[in-house]
């Protein structure tokens, strides 16, 4: 049995009593946590609710996009806190030595030691005692290498002194704790291994404070000890380099600098490293060396010879402040600087493992995309040649013996602008059967019903009921339809003269219950029609192509589908649950048992949004009611049958999920651009617009339509594109917060009048 319409209903011309339909229960589901618009609340274009006084929380949660700026920053953060500690962001490098003016400050520096205190006016140095040296390993830890060297160290009952980047301390905390529990001793080589003498005196400082939270973080210590990036011995020291010393110094630093530079970092042979770091004529040294930055297998093998070549030479090999007779380089820190230690290091990490993770997610984000639009336009191939060979699944019935009658229903609310064209398009099909047309006026405020009346023409009917929403004037028209087969056609939309034939053809079948038609937009001349346009072909004519061949299609739209009268009547007609009543109505379809099936010949020419704003609010509408589809069917997945795992699946990865995460392809994108290379990425963006193209290309030919219309989808994806996953963000948001979505007004241009 049908479902009865609302009592408060004007038909015009009156229906005879053959006309009328029984009545039936509607299935209703409440959906705790996607609320679904009240009954009483217009379902087409944006009309008004019945029932004012039980609006409840409805309209758009004003919360969510202060999340979701509030997530883009922290995003944000995390790149730039993870660009800062691998120095792509803010990255300096040693520059050349530039010709210095003569001082007596930086002769003393040249002519001294290698330890260094500039606190006061002038500088003072000192120099290892005879036969004393003292290993420092820089630009670690390193996970890798600096337990080896660790290992070789305690071996030879060595210490040595490790010139950390805070941002390996950060990283490797349990390192850190290790180096000084073994009794060696840690200094201070700047946050993200910065030239110091490159940079402003606040960026300066900021290294050495970053490190030494860093520290105290790890190891609960500060340090006393600092060695620039990029120095070497006394005799190299720069003009420009004594400035940064002078700095370091006014910190309360003491300056490390080296008598022997193995260059290590070059891996000249575990030989050269030997012979580089052995002192002369028993001499007191500062080694140099290095424990992170590579491959450090021939640091780790000098130094086992190196130590035992020292000890065979009475060389005692301690850390540099015992060496000098100094007391230690560590000293407590305070419990403010641990906790702000302790969360520079747990943001570190976090800021790591999102990239890592996003990357890893990007990649195959990206690989299913492209999966997906390979797999569809191969189905969509396999699927044109089926339609187009004329051929026919096993099992299929043959044609319809007769054209059988048809009752096409025109659910309408203010589409004054468009009603004419869509009735007369209607009436003007051509179609050989019996036909009638029945416009169900759903409270309009405007002159939709007189214009529909005013027409007279054959086999129309036009019904008035107060405003309930679409789902009720579709119910409405169903069951005052006098047929069997029932069309469904929004009050925008215009058919081609054999669309209703073509249409109705595949339910000829007994197991179709359902026939989705080729929607295409009919005002395509500005760039968010073309945008549209494009959209249409690629986006939702190719993938019902594939979803036919799957079986598991997901809508059968409202601007154009045919269904069994017998179908609707065994899911309880068309539910009011959701905002999209097409996509409820389909998978309910699916879920019953019944085929739902693509004709690409059935054409209909539907009036898109012409502005950004009207487009967002079809969409919203869309995405949010889709949603609550996917939710109100969600058990579907458990049920035999390909909708639920393949349907869903599909929905939720494609629809859901990765658009989800498009903001952080686009913000990786732009960080990318900014402080690294940026030809991967525009590689990357390239290589997926020209599959695009390609699948674009594919998908206009199908349909017939020219390729010229591709010349936009470059800028589709800087306007478009954001737009449809921010759609997506908010409608999810609004899903999870509970809050029931009012219909949105689309305002008509009445691009078919005239």
């Amino acid at each position: 049995m049908s479902p009865q319409p609302p009592p408060a209903t004007q038909v015009w011309p009156p229906l005879d009593p053959a006309g009328t339909a029984g009545s039936a229960d509607s299935a209703t589901v409440t959906l705790a946590d996607l609320m679904p618009p009240p009954p009483g609340q217009s379902q087409d274009g944006g009309g008004r609710p019945a029932d004012r006084g039980r609006r409840r929380r409805q309209g758009d949660p004003r919360g969510h996009w202060f999340l979701v700026a509030v997530g883009v920053v922290l995003m944000a953060g995390a790149l730039l806190l993870n660009g800062y500690a691998t120095s792509t962001v803010g990255e300096t490098h040693a520059a050349p030595p530039p010709a210095d003016r003569p001082s007596t400050e930086l002769d003393d520096v040249r002519h001294g030691g290698p330890v260094l205190n500039l606190t006061g006016a002038r500088p003072d140095s000192a120099r290892l005692p005879a036969r004393t040296v003292a290993l420092t390993f820089d630009d670690g830890p390193d996970p890798r290498w600096t337990p080896q060297l660790l290992d070789v160290l305690a071996k030879h009952s060595a210490k040595a002194t490790f010139f950390a980047v805070g941002a390996r301390i950060a990283e490797n905390p349990e390192l850190v704790r290790r180096i000084v529990a073994e009794g060696h001793e840690i200094g201070n080589h700047t946050y993200a291994h910065a030239d110091l003498a490159a940079v402003p005196d606040w960026r300066l400082r900021l290294e050495l404070s970053l490190t030494q939270k860093a520290l105290a973080g790890a190891a609960g210590v500060h340090t006393r000890l600092v060695r620039p990036p990029y120095s070497s011995s006394p005799a190299a020291v720069t003009g420009p380099q004594l400035r940064a010393l002078r700095v370091m110094g006014g910190e309360g630093y003491i300056v490390a600098l080296t008598d022997l530079d193995t260059k290590d970092w070059a891996r000249p042979g575990v030989d050269q490293i030997v012979r580089a770091a052995l002192p002369r004529r028993g001499r007191g040294a500062v080694i140099m060396m290095h424990d992170s930055g590579g491959d450090r297998g021939q640091t780790v093998a000098a130094v086992d010879r190196l130590l035992t070549r020292l000890a065979e030479q009475k060389y005692r090999a301690t850390t540099l402040t015992s060496a000098l007779g100094m007391p230690s380089a560590h000293a407590p820190a305070g419990d403010l600087e641990r906790v702000a230690g302790t969360g520079l290091g747990l943001a570190q990490r976090g800021a790591s493992g999102f990239v890592t993770v996003m990357s890893w997610v990007l990649a195959v984000a990206g690989g299913l995309t492209l999966l997906r639009l390979l797999f569809f336009l191969v189905l969509a191939w396999v699927h044109a040649r089926r339609a187009r060979g004329g051929k026919r699944r096993a099992g299929r019935a043959p044609a319809w013996p007769a054209p059988p009658a048809v009752s096409v229903i025109v659910p309408a609310y203010n589409e004054e602008a468009g009603i004419e064209a869509t009735v007369r398009s209607l009436v003007n099909t051509g179609y050989p059967g019996a036909l009638e047309v029945i416009v169900v006026d759903d409270g309009s405020s405007d002159g939709t019903a007189a214009i529909a009346a005013s027409l007279d023409l054959p086999g129309v009917r036009v019904i008035r009921q107060e405003n309930g929403g679409k789902p009720a004037a579709l119910n409405t028209g169903i069951a005052h339809a006098s047929h069997d087969i029932l069309v469904m056609v929004d009050g925008d939309t215009v058919f081609e003269p054999d669309t209703i034939e073509h249409l109705v053809r595949p339910l000829a079948d007994p197991a179709v219950g359902a026939v989705s038609g080729n929607t295409k937009v009919g005002n395509r001349r500005g760039m968010i029609g073309r945008w549209q346009h494009i959209e249409y072909v690629i986006g939702f004519n190719l993938d019902r192509r594939a979803f036919d061949l799957l079986g598991c299609m997901p809508t059968v739209p409202g601007a154009i589908g045919a269904f069994r009268r017998s179908a609707l009547r065994e899911i309880g007609g068309v539910s009011v649950d959701t905002l999209a009543e097409d996509t409820d109505l389909t998978m309910a379809m699916c879920r019953g048992g019944w085929r739902v099936v693509y004709e690409e010949n059935a054409l209909a020419w539907t009036e898109a949004p012409t502005s950004l704003g009207q487009l967002w609010r079809q969409r919203y509408r869309w995405c949010y009611g889709t949603l609550q589809a996917m939710w109100k069917h969600r058990r579907a997945i458990a049920e035999p049958g390909p909708f639920g795992r393949r349907c869903l699946g599909y929905l939720t990865l494609f629809q859901v999920v990765l658009p989800l995460l498009a903001p952080v392809v686009d913000v990786m994108a732009v960080y990318s651009v900014l402080v690294g290379d940026p030809l991967p990425v525009v590689a990357v963006w390239a290589g997926f617009v020209l599959v695009q193209a390609f699948s674009g290309w594919y998908a206009l030919r199908l349909d017939r339509e020219r390729a010229s219309a591709l010349w936009v989808l470059p800028l589709q994806q800087f306007v478009y594109r954001q737009l449809m996953y921010l759609v997506v963000i908010q409608s999810v948001a609004t899903a999870v917060l509970g809050v029931r979505l009012r219909w949105q007004t689309i305002r008509r241009e009445g691009t078919f009048a005239g």
